[in-house]
């Protein structure tokens, strides 16, 4: 694959992508686990893209899936012009050298019996240059870019002689070092301290910054994601239910599961220590076992009962570029209209069934 790129084309294109696992459930049978379901996504050269959500939403099957890790069901996922589904051989390597990662956890994801230097020369023994004293010098150029330095007093060091956030800089450094196009972030602070974290986003930052790097960051930290991304993709229970610029969805947020993560960010208010927070009851659901219509139907305090719980809500955009999947904004005419703001006799229908919440 040619790391030539035509600026009018995104970079990454997500295409009703589905991916499902079969677990198996007796000696003979297996059920199906829906981890993800017809997702669409594009991302611009240079953009980044946050995806947040609860834990077990698809947000890290998502990631893996664009970057040929995870098996894809159904759906395309098209990376500058090519369907990495159909890639093989030499153009998958190039593909690989081109797409990186950075895991969530430093501890588990980094070798203990190998050194800094080797771990981060590991991508380049395989995709080249061959040359021992040119990946040398660009190990020791990959440690000084993620501020690991002097780069040659850490080459000679183990993973369990450094801070968690030391060893997230050594990941960083070893995704990098092979200067890819699209990188995949999955929850990349969420396992570090939280003096390091503000450090470690600072980083990829200017990271960014630097050349024309396409980020799929994977959190569920809205905080972060409102601060780092471009824009910002809900999902649950494997559907985007929103996607909107960063500050415009912080700001307004339109689908109930939205307002019900901003809900429970805490407040650094000493008074609400002595206040209850409404939140969102209920669990997600099984991912072996969804509902028929709106995965979230069974814990929005605004679900319309009749159309809810019967029917998949489509990913509609509104007038003002926002994006969402809630029957209280419908594409046709049949309920309200589709001018931006929900349904109101079916916002009150549902709120006087229910109960007020923080994420009404």
């Amino acid at each position: 694959m040619s790391r030539e790129h035509d600026q009018t084309e995104p970079v990454l294109r997500i295409e009703e992508l589905s991916v499902t696992f079969f677990v198996r459930q007796s000696l003979f049978r297996t059920r199906p686990v829906h981890a993800v379901s017809g997702v669409s996504l594009v991302l611009s050269l240079g953009e980044t893209v946050a995806v947040v959500g609860e834990s077990g939403s698809g947000k890290t099957t998502l990631g893996r899936a664009t970057l040929h890790l995870a098996p894809i069901s159904a759906g395309r996922v098209i990376f500058e012009g090519t369907d990495i589904g159909e890639l093989e051989g030499k153009e998958l390597m190039s593909f690989r050298q081109r797409a990186q990662v950075i895991f969530q956890d430093p501890f588990s994801s980094l070798s203990p019996y190998m050194r800094v230097g080797e771990l981060v020369a590991e991508p380049l023994a395989i995709h080249g240059p061959k040359d021992r004293e040119e990946q040398h010098q660009r190990v020791l150029a990959a440690l000084e870019q993620v501020k690991l330095s002097p780069a040659e007093e850490f080459v000679e060091q183990y993973p369990h002689t450094l801070s968690g956030g030391q060893r997230q800089r050594v990941s960083i450094a070893r995704a990098m070092v092979l200067d890819p196009d699209y990188l995949v972030a999955d929850e990349p602070v969420s396992m570090i301290d939280a003096s390091s974290r503000a450090e470690i986003l600072y980083l990829l930052a200017e990271l960014r910054a630097q050349g024309e790097l396409t980020f799929l960051y994977i959190t569920h930290d809205l905080a972060s994601a409102r601060h780092f991304a471009d824009r910002i993709a809900v999902m649950y229970a494997g559907r985007i239910v929103e996607l909107a610029p960063s500050a415009q969805l912080v700001d307004e947020p339109r689908h109930p599961y939205t307002k019900a993560l901003l809900a429970a960010v805490p407040e650094p208010d000493p008074a609400n220590r002595l206040h209850e927070r409404p939140v969102v009851g209920g669990e997600p659901p099984d991912a072996a076992d969804l509902p028929a219509g709106c995965a979230f139907a069974p814990r929005c305090p605004a679900a319309i009962s009749g159309v809810c719980e019967v029917q998949v809500p489509p990913l509609i955009q509104l007038d003002d570029g926002h994006e969402v999947a809630c029957h209280l904004y419908p594409a046709g005419d049949s309920i309200g209209d589709s001018t931006g703001e929900p349904a109101s006799e079916s916002v009150s229908s549902a709120a006087a069934t229910k109960g007020s919440s923080a994420s009404g």
